[in-house]
């Protein structure tokens, strides 16, 4: 036994001294990367973002095998494989409604660097990756939506790509561009395929900047402060656990919808061929999408509601400038925490508004609270930084623990 030891190990020495991949993925997410001691469930949720990318991966190359981007058979060959293909009823509903869970742990992610103060220094290039996967996945969620030709995804590719007209000189190159011709038609089909299948490989090379912009700084704690090396544990078996945790709990709600609920978050009229002579009464885009589709019609003019929707995602870029605090959590900041929890209020109404239509009560709360969201970032940050009195942050993430103990 001892022989057949020693050569396994010898094997394996040889391979790590041309390609130390073990050591790479130990050095990474491994017990030779040093965590702080006192991160919280909320930290899950990147761990639970990379599981749902790979998850969307897989299950989009087996669809790709089965799908035809054609106009005239794309939607038959989606029904094939809810109907013909081994389990593909159940790839279809992993991917369809995992594009859906995806964007439900990547806000929960955003909202919780928002919340901690995780786009301050030194971690400024972080949060810009972060938000450059957030970009790419909206533009892969909004092409794979349109993928099974469906009324509401021919009328949402519609409506969407229509907006970029409204930008002067470039708009209608734009256009013309994204739909291949003069309308949605064939030619849109296949280029929003290709892209669809492409960016989600573009979304990984993504997270590799992501995580390597992670480990030069290191990780942010609730506290918000930088953890001394007495204060770190290595990630594993102490963080992967708890994510394996986390993933144990976020895969039983997971499949209670894939299984039980599958078109809960999706439209009915998306189970109707596409028809361009017939026009939705309400067209409304993922759920997902719709506080920045509430910002875009609460602005009565075409061109200025385009430049806020993307504003509202691109004022993301220069938060770290926006936010004069010098104390990272919102724990230690009693006015910012206010304001926070109005933002999010905030955005949970704007995504209720934009699934209504765009008069009355919907469209005069839909202004309120694109202005409230906007003010959030470009008053609110900058004046509560400079006014707010924070209360005194300890000396060391063990300090709280033991004050308590004492």
């Amino acid at each position: 036994m001892s022989t057949e030891k020693s050569v396994w190990r010898r094997a394996f020495e040889w391979h790590e001294a041309r390609l130390p991949l073990v050591s790479f993925i130990d050095n990474s997410v491994g017990s030779k990367y040093p965590a702080p001691k006192n991160l919280n469930y909320f930290w899950n949720f990147g761990s639970l973002a990379g599981f749902m990318l790979v998850t969307m991966i897989l299950t989009g190359i087996f669809l790709a095998m089965n799908y035809t981007p054609h106009k005239d058979m794309a939607f038959d060959s989606v029904e094939r494989i809810m109907r013909d293909v081994n389990f593909g009823w159940l790839i279809r509903y992993m991917h369809a409604n995992g594009a859906s869970f995806f964007f439900i742990v990547v806000y929960i992610h955003i909202f919780r660097g928002l919340y901690y103060g995780s786009y301050k220094a030194p971690r400024e290039v972080l949060w810009w990756m972060g938000i450059l996967i957030f970009l790419a996945m909206m533009a892969t969620a909004f092409m794979g939506y349109v993928l099974p030709w469906g009324q509401m995804s021919f009328w949402g590719a519609t409506v969407i790509t229509n907006l970029f007209s409204a930008l002067p000189i470039i708009g209608e190159p734009i256009v013309t561009f994204l739909w291949g011709g003069f309308g949605v038609d064939n030619p849109t089909l296949n280029r929003f395929f290709s892209l669809h299948y492409l960016l989600p490989f573009v979304i990984v090379g993504l997270v590799v900047f992501h995580i390597w912009a992670l480990h030069i700084p290191g990780s942010n704690n609730p506290l918000g402060i930088e953890a001394a090396p007495a204060d770190k544990i290595p990630f594993h078996p102490y963080y992967t656990a708890k994510d394996a945790f986390g993933l144990g709990v976020f895969l039983l709600v997971y499949f209670a919808i894939v299984f039980w609920y599958p078109n809960i978050l999706g439209d009915p009229l998306n189970y109707v061929v596409a028809n361009p002579l017939v026009t939705p009464t309400h067209i409304v885009p993922e759920w997902y999408f719709l506080p920045f589709y509430a910002i875009l019609r609460a602005i009565p003019d075409k061109l200025l509601g385009v430049l806020a929707m993307f504003g509202a995602i691109l004022v993301l870029f220069v938060l770290p400038w926006l936010d004069t605090s010098r104390v990272r959590s919102a724990n230690f900041r009693p006015w910012f925490r206010v304001f926070f929890w109005l933002f999010f209020i905030n955005g949970l109404v704007l995504g209720w508004c934009g699934s209504q239509l765009p008069e009355g009560l919907p469209l005069v709360l839909g202004r309120v609270c694109t202005f409230y969201y906007f003010f959030f970032f470009f008053v609110i940050m900058p004046v509560v930084g400079w006014m707010e009195t924070p209360k005194p942050l300890p000396a060391s993430i063990s300090s709280p623990v033991m004050k308590a103990a004492e």
